[in-house]
């Protein structure tokens, strides 16, 4: 009887000509023979060095550019640089690492800059896309998905709150809607304010801009108008919604402030809106409201630019520096006592203090340095 033949075929496998060094990569293996089989295929084995030259490129250090400006943009793009085209997986790690409370009915996170908390039009990845994942790394793979309790706009940083259920959910949604939340977000504002604390009560509704580039933004609708040198009220809009902002100056110089905002109601921008005009104190990396009539990066001063170690044509690199500093929970289900949230400020907050030589309040100023030094690191 004739011995078996055994065929050998081809397996082409395509690599990337930068990695590998060959774009095709032929393996001809006999797949009858037991010895065969038992040896590793020359696919895998390029693939195993594959990782392993990822892995390595990873582990290296960017090199810093010798240019001042070029260094100051890789430190901006570096300490914002969006969390969006990683693995789901990836991005719950990277909340898990941002738990600043967790009990049995909450977890409460950093939220990271530049991350949507809602998918839409090109958002590739958001926070509720990773809920269920997250749940699971917490509490293990029976866990019911994290649930949403509000939500923090993309460019936001700082606390947000998430429920282990939906009732939980439901309860914390209502003391946000029925105003039962105390909430402080801290901002750097191009200027200063006058008076340095004071509160912002004026309507916002959405318009739509007719300028250069048609678009939308949220404006002020105030209620009363100056005729001839005289105070005339105005007719509210419908589509007007009440809004109001306590402010207070924690820090200033000649041309920049150091903000506390506690914002009464929770409309759509309405920190932004009212700083920019309201107070025309734009928050710094405001390229939306800075400018009521164009959509363009925010134009800042001379001496602004110098101390950020920016010419303005870099100033798109700015980050907005708006971030949700502390929550004051009430007491909710088996917890009897209020619960006071505090998030520390991210990397690039605390060099733009520095920069503008702006301080924080003296019980805060230790754990955010030593977490902008730690982050750098």
């Amino acid at each position: 009887m004739a011995a078996p033949t055994c065929r050998a075929p081809r397996v082409w496998v395509q690599f990337s000509r930068k990695r590998v060094g060959s774009l095709l990569t032929t393996v001809s293996k006999p797949f009858c023979s037991a010895a065969a089989a038992s040896r590793p295929l020359d696919a895998q084995r390029l693939a195993e060095r594959l990782r392993a030259q990822k892995q390595e490129q990873k582990t290296k250090r960017v090199p810093v550019p010798t240019n001042p400006v070029q260094r100051r943009v890789q430190e901006l793009v570096q300490f914002t640089k969006q969390l969006q085209r990683v693995h789901p997986n990836v991005l719950a790690k990277a909340l898990s690492r941002g738990i600043v409370h967790q009990d049995s009915d909450l977890v409460v996170i950093n939220k990271p800059y530049g991350l949507p908390v809602h998918g839409g039009p090109g958002v590739q990845l958001c926070i509720s896309d990773v809920l269920p994942i997250l749940a699971k790394m917490l509490h293990g793979h029976k866990a019911e998905p994290l649930h949403l309790c509000h939500r923090l706009d993309k460019e936001t940083t700082g606390v947000m709150v998430l429920a282990r259920d939906k009732e939980v959910a439901h309860q914390v949604q209502e003391l946000f809607r029925t105003r039962q939340v105390a909430k402080k977000y801290w901002a750097i504002t191009v200027h200063v304010p006058v008076p340095s604390a004071g509160v912002v009560d004026i309507p916002i509704t959405e318009k739509e801009v007719q300028g250069q580039q048609q678009h939308h933004k949220m404006a002020l609708t105030p209620s009363y108008r100056m005729d001839s040198g005289k105070m005339v009220r105005v007719r509210t809009s419908r589509n007007a919604h009440v809004a109001v902002t306590q402010y207070q100056v924690l820090s200033s110089t000649l041309s920049s402030a150091l903000l506390e905002l506690q914002p009464v109601t929770g409309v759509k921008h309405q920190l932004r809106v009212h700083l920019s005009f309201g107070l025309d104190c734009p928050i710094l990396g405001d390229h939306k409201y800075s400018d009521w009539n164009r959509l363009a990066p925010q134009k800042l001063s001379v001496g602004t630019l110098k101390k950020l170690g920016l010419p303005q044509s870099k100033a798109r690199h700015i980050p907005l520096h708006l971030h949700a500093r502390q929550l004051i929970l009430p007491a909710l289900g088996s917890r009897r006592e209020e619960l006071s949230l505090v998030c520390k400020l991210p990397r690039y907050f605390v060099h733009s203090l520095s920069r503008l030589g702006l301080k924080m309040p003296s019980q805060d100023q230790n754990g955010d340095q030593e977490a902008g030094r730690l982050g750098a690191q």
